[in-house]
């Protein structure tokens, strides 16, 4: 029997589940997925995998593993905050600061 931790509505209990929901790993999958294409990430990844003189398997490690650390920083600073702030704070936080750097990224285009 496969057994997954979630944490639930930002509690510090830890609730079983028995299966993974992939309604929501594709979701996220998809919003990263699109996210970095092209982000500079990519571009370094890129970027270090035209030397002939590196190995390509040891960029895609080095990569990989930047990006999970990445991840679960990100997850961790999540579960932080949901901790201390209200997540509609948050939602609306967050909404705000996009469209703060959309109208900046649209002000400052050459």
């Amino acid at each position: 029997m496969h057994r997954t931790y979630i944490y639930n509505n930002c509690s510090n209990s830890i609730e079983w589940e028995r299966e993974m929901d992939f309604k929501l790993l594709a979701s996220v999958f998809t919003a990263v997925f699109i996210a970095e294409l092209g982000d500079k990430t990519q571009i370094a990844t890129m970027l270090f995998s035209t030397n002939k003189d590196l190995s390509r398997l040891t960029v895609f490690i080095g990569a990989s593993l930047a990006l999970i650390v990445t991840t679960a920083i990100g997850v961790l600073a999540g579960k932080f905050l949901c901790d201390h702030i209200n997540t509609k704070y948050l939602s609306w936080g967050a909404g705000a600061l996009f469209i703060i750097i959309g109208g900046y990224t649209i002000a400052t285009a050459s």
